[in-house]
Formats: C-alpha cells, structure tokens, sequence
C-alpha cells in the first residue's frame, strides 16, 4: 500500500541534514528525503532507509522555538530545525504533506476496495465459494501483488547498485598501486563480474517473470468477467424459468380444483385442454388464503353438482349499484366552500431533541409542538371518515344482503385512503371539545362528534342520513412510540344500520403505523384484518391488509377479502388497495385445490371479471402544500357561524397553525393545555375520594350530547349519542356549554 513516509536515517540527527519535503519524481506519495540522496517510490525507500514513519499517522508538535516534537508508533523524536524561521517553514511543509498522505491513503483504499470485489468473485462454478473462501483469495491476491513490487524493486536496486560498484572496481584498477594488491585487486574485480553476470540472468529471468505474470493476469481478468457475464445470464434464465413455473403450477391447481372438466365454463376449462382455439382465457389472482380465477360471463354456464353462489344473470354493466363510482352530485351549497388554505411553511425542527425522552411512553402524555400536527383536531379526522359517504347511499339501494356488504367493505377501506400522505399528527381534542358537520342539504347527512374523555383519549361519533343509514362509534387511541415507528391502534366498534332492511354492520379499525420517526423519510402503513358482521343475517367480510415488504411481489398496501353467507358460502372476492380502489367479483363456483407440499389446502374461486366499487377522488390542486387535505378536509376547518362554542373551528391555537403563525401557536397550544390541567384538578378536587383513583377519573366527567351505556352487541358500554345537539342549535342556546378554549 502507498504510504506517505518521512524517511529517518538517525533520530538524533537534527533537519539541517534534510532536503525540504517533496514529491520526488516518479515517487507516489510526497516524501522527506535525504540531502543528495533520492527514491523512486516508497518501496525503494523501505529497502534503504533504516526507519520510514507514516505521515498520515505521525503527530508532531513545537517543542520550543528551534525544535519540533514528532510522535508516531510510541515513540518520540526530537527533531532541531536551525532556526525558528525554518522550524516554521518544517511545520508548514510537514502538516502539508500530512494531508496529502491522509487524502491518498483514502483514494487507494476505495481502489483496493473495488479491486477485491472484482477478483473476490466467483466464477459461477458449482462449487460456490464461501465468504471465508473470498477473503483469502483476497488476501493471496494482495500478497503477490506485494511480493510483485519487491522483485521489481530488488531488480531495480541490483541493477543499480552493481552499475555502481563496477565502476568503483573499474576506477581502483586503473590507480596505481602495488603489484601485490593489484592482484587482490584484480581477483575481486573478477567476482564482481561473475556477480553481475549472475544477476544479469537473474534480473532477466525475473523480468520474463513479471511479463509473464502481466499476460497472465490480463488473461484472468477477461475469464473472470466472460464467468461474471455468464452467471448474470444464468440468474436471468432461473428467474424466467421459476416465474413460468409459478405460473403453470397456478393454472394447474386451477384445473385440478374442478374435477369434471364438462361442467366447466369455456375460460375455465381452457386451463385442462387447449381443443377450443377461440376460448377466452384470464389470468388467476392467488392470494394467501385462496385463488381467484376470473371466468367471462358470456361463456358461463350454470354447474352441476358444484357449490355455485347463485344467478348471474343480474351481474351485468348497466347494474344500477356497482355500474357508477363518480362522485354523485348533490346539491349547491348555500355558502360556497372554500377549495385552498394557507401553504404549509417551512420551519425547521430538530426531532430528535424532542423524541429522545419520550421512548415508550403514551403518545397522548408527551407534550408535542405544533411542528409535527396538522391544523384538524382528532375529531375532525373521524369525520373525515365520510368522504365516502356515497358508498353507504349505494348500499341502501341493494337488496340483496351480501352485495350490501361488500359496499359496506368499501366504506371501511376508503377511510384509510386519506392517509397514505397524511403522516402529521391531528391536535389531541380538549376534553368536552365537540365538532359538528351540517351538510343534510349538500351530502344529506349530519355529523357530530364529542371528546369524551381525555385519559384514555376517547370520542363519541353519531351520524344521521336522510338516505336511510345511521353510523356511530366510539373510538379510543391507543398508541406507542418504539423509538423508530409509531403503532396507532384504535380501539372500539363502529356501528352502521339501515333503516329499511334493519341490517346492523358492526366492525373495528386496523392498526396504522408511521415508520421512520427518527431518521429517513416518514411513511405510513396499514396493516392487520378488518371483520365485518351483519348481526341480522350473519353475513361476514374478513377483509386482510397486507403489510408492506422488500421482498414481496404484490403491489403495496394490497387489500382482499371474501363475503360469505351465515352458511360460510362465499359470494364475493374483494381486491384492492387502501390508497387507491377496491373492486369486487361474483363467485360463481367455489373448490379446494389441491394439496400443496406442506399439505395445505387453498379455496380456488371462479369468478366473472370483477368490478369497481370504490376509487379515490384526486386531491386538489397544490395538495402537498396544503397537507395534501382532500376536499372535505379544506372545509372541515372552515369557520361557520352557529356551532356551539366547545366546536373544533374556535380552537385558537389550531387556527394560528392554520395560518401559519406556528410559533404563538404553540404558545397557546400550552396555555390550553395547563388550562385543561387546572379544570382536571378542580374536578378531582371537588369530587368524593372514592373516586380519586385511575379507574374512576374518567366517570368525573360528564358529557353534553352522549350517555355511556351497554352495547347488546358487543357486550361493552359505549358511548351512545343521547339527542339534544341540533335542537340546541336551532335555538342557538349554548349555555350548557363549559368555557374550554
């Protein structure tokens, strides 16, 4: 390895005995060398010089005015410069070159470092070396190609110095002296020649050496690329042939699943025989849980003695349900809505300061600034929930239970589509803090949502529609910091029931969780199963999310489920995204595949193609400065005039934030937050000591519009809406409202 040496011949010996340092020619690395004495490089160096210490390493230091203090492996030299002007210009010189040996130790490592990888690899045979393997050919490697630039360097040095004494023996012999030395003289003459002759053959057999070992290793060089070149074309070949494998071993367990091939459709049979030249084929969707091979409703034909869903007669394109996915205008708004907010500014904020003292701590106990929220109260984020709102007016139309449900699966997906891009932290509502959205004339439905208890953060939601569906909830966060993610994890059940059929759906969120709290770019996920019941006729949806993987071949945030009857018989397959769509197919037969290796069976469902339920609305123009909020999140924020006084809209410090005055929001973010803390200890304080205890802190506390009581569902008490709101507020009487803000 080259090394930048200071080259000592006595460390007594003080600078005036040296040359000022240099890169002397052909040398690669700047040097100190000896007054009329000069090297090549730093291997012709090391075989001259009785010690080489390696600049890059050394430590020197001003010992006093003339001498200068050099340390390097343990030991000390005391250098004396003539005077303290040269001592000076030694210091300049020595941190100089310094650096050039620092920069070009560097630059050799990161060649020697891709030199390894090109010769440390395999050849592709079939005996693949081990890591272990390739660090010592690495290691054989680098040890010829030393010993390589001794023999050069030795074959340089002889060649030199055997020149020189020859000339010295040539100039003896011709002085005169004493004809009995001379003869003494004349016979060391003579050995100094057969030495020279000796290495003469020597110098060139070695010289035959090294080219032979060039052409050699130029030789091995293209043979170990050609070997390289051929093993990615052989990783290439495998990978083609294991996808075709897949591929077939799909469509073969499609085939085996049915055992009479006549009473297959047309698409499917095609998978057993290829006789029809004109049947159309489709490709088969496998899931983890089961398979899904679409089938073309034209070529359908009823089963014999199969497990079919029922008719398809009435799974057609002009379907009055699944046929549109637009967004179904309503009616104008009194008021026009705003479509834009202030943008989001750009302030900088060190995270880990803040976050390095709260790992594994509730995140609604950590005292969090307005940096990393976005300007919508948490109540405000479940009211979001409805964007989607149409699914459920489409769902009333069905009469069929099963096709309801997998409008209802839509509705639950959808919720989640907000926020692939929403990876800020809504405000932590005030305890008491409601937040109504009064659009019975626009989207036919109202809303009102209650913070009903802050240790547990816990809301009440109740929505009424005039289509025919009620939905309510009541939704408890629980989530942990754990130091590079951040699990979200909403507890409680969501109620929806239409009034004409009486169907009662009930089902829980998944668990969100952003990844990337500490270092890299933030990004959310979903993940865990979704079990929708219809308590009236025992209908169910398990809907799975897949969570993300490097490894994975299924497209990101990937959404399935199957609706079953109270039998278990399968009538849909749901497929989709949570960001994105989610579609639906009728299942028109259904089997078991064969067994695989493990022993394992899989459901293998024929269905007709499928259609769309649900698709994303786009964001609106410069979303990404503006939070990326959908359109209902620019309005949910919007001032309105009649709401009660406890309403989200007239939370001070997430106005401020709104309009970007971040700094005196987070003031009065605190000032809110030590004023909920003084009311907290007041209550505490005028309350009974049998109720001081964690368990009951919450009983303290009486909500407006909501009454905890059994749910005969689920068995649990919840937080049920108990009237009174909307008739307050068409009175405009507030006056039971608490000062919160």
């Amino acid at each position: 390895m080259a090394r930048a040496v200071l080259a000592l011949g006595r460390s007594r010996l003080g600078l005036g005995a040296l040359l000022e340092p240099a890169a002397e020619p052909g040398a690669e690395c700047p040097c100190v060398a000896w007054r009329g004495r000069s090297w090549r490089n730093q291997g012709e160096m090391a075989y001259n010089c009785r010690a080489t210490i390696n600049l890059s390493t050394a430590h020197f230091d001003r010992e006093d005015s003339c001498n200068i203090l050099l340390s390097y492996g343990g030991r000390t030299y005391h250098l004396k410069a003539g005077s303290e002007v040269e001592r000076q210009q030694w210091l300049g010189a020595l941190e100089l070159a310094r650096a050039k040996a620092v920069r070009m130790m560097s630059s050799l490592s990161g060649n020697r470092e891709l030199q390894s990888v090109l010769t440390g690899d395999d050849s592709g045979d079939e005996d693949v070396p081990t890591h272990s393997d390739k660090s010592e050919l690495q290691n054989t490697l680098s040890v010829l190609s030393g010993k390589l630039d001794d023999l050069s360097i030795c074959n340089d040095l002889i060649s030199k110095h055997g020149a020189a004494l020859q000339r010295s023996l040539s100039e003896l012999e011709s002085l005169k002296i004493p004809v009995e030395s001379g003869e003494k003289l004349k016979a060391v003459n003579e050995r100094a020649t057969l030495f020279r002759i000796t290495s003469n053959a020597m110098i060139n057999a070695c010289r035959d050496f090294l080219e032979l070992a060039e052409i050699h290793s130029r030789k091995w060089q293209r043979a170990l690329q050609y070997e390289q070149e051929q093993r990615v074309r052989l990783e290439e070949t495998i990978e083609q042939l294991a996808k075709q494998h897949n591929s077939l071993e799909r469509a073969c367990r499609g085939g085996q699943a049915t055992p009479q091939s006549d009473s297959l459709p047309q698409g499917v049979k095609g998978y057993i025989s290829d006789e029809d030249e004109d049947t159309e084929y489709f490709d088969a969707m496998e899931d983890s849980s089961f398979i899904t091979v679409i089938t073309d409703p034209k070529d359908n034909r009823s089963a014999e003695g199969g497990n079919e869903a029922g008719p398809v007669d009435d799974w057609n394109a002009e379907d009055d349900v699944f046929g549109n996915t637009t967004r179904i205008p309503g009616v104008p708004p009194k008021v026009k809505r705003r479509t834009h907010i202030p943008n989001k500014p750009n302030y900088n904020i060190n995270l880990w300061s803040i976050m390095k003292n709260c790992i594994g701590k509730e995140l609604s106990k950590i005292p969090m600034p307005v940096n990393f929220n976005e300007p919508l109260s948490m109540l405000q984020r479940l009211t979001e929930d409805l964007e989607y709102h149409e699914l459920l007016d489409k769902a009333v139309k069905c009469e069929n239970s099963t096709e309801q449900m997998c409008f209802v699966a839509a509705f639950s997906v959808s919720s989640y589509s907000t926020t692939v891009n929403r990876i800020a932290k809504p405000f932590n509502p005030m305890l008491g803090e409601t937040f109504e959205l009064d659009q019975m004339e626009e989207m036919g439905l109202r809303s009102l949502c209650e913070q009903v208890s802050h240790h547990p953060p816990a809301a009440a939601h109740h929505v009424f529609s005039k289509n025919g569906w009620t939905l309510w909830q009541e939704i408890t966060i629980s989530s942990k910091f754990r130091g590079k993610y951040l699990s979200i994890m909403p507890l409680g059940a969501i109620h929806l029931e239409f009034q004409a059929s009486g169907n009662h759906y009930i089902w829980r969120k998944s668990t969100s969780t952003v990844h990337n709290i500490i270092v890299g770019k933030l990004w959310i996920d979903q993940t865990g199963d979704i079990e929708i019941v219809n308590h009236k006729t025992k209908d169910k949806c398990l809907l799975k999310f897949t969570p993300y993987s490097y490894f994975s071949k299924d497209y990101t945030r990937k959404v399935t489920g199957v609706v079953t009857d109270s039998k278990e018989k399968a009538h849909y397959v749901l497929s989709g995204s949570w960001d994105e769509k989610m579609e639906c197919a009728k299942i028109i037969q259904s089997s078991h595949s064969s067994p695989s290796t493990e022993g394992k069976q899989k459901m293998v469902y024929q269905t007709l193609p499928a259609k769309l339920l649900w698709k994303k609305y786009p964001l609106p123009e410069n979303a990404e400065n503006m939070y990326y909020f959908s359109e209902l999140a620019l309005i949910l924020n919007e001032p309105e005039e009649g709401v009660a006084p406890t309403d989200s809209r007239w939370r001070p410090d997430q106005r401020l934030m709104e309009n970007g005055q971040w700094d005196e929001a987070n003031s009065e973010k605190q000032r809110l937050e030590e004023k909920q803390r003084m009311i907290r200890r007041k209550r505490l304080e005028s309350s009974s000591r049998e109720q001081l205890d964690e368990g009951k802190e919450a009983d303290l506390h009486k909500p407006l519009w909501f009454e905890k009581k059994m749910d005969p569902f689920t068995g649990e008490e919840a937080y049920i809406y108990k009237g009174g709101y909307w008739e307050a507020k068409e009175e405009q009487n507030w006056s039971m409202c608490p000062d919160i803000f």
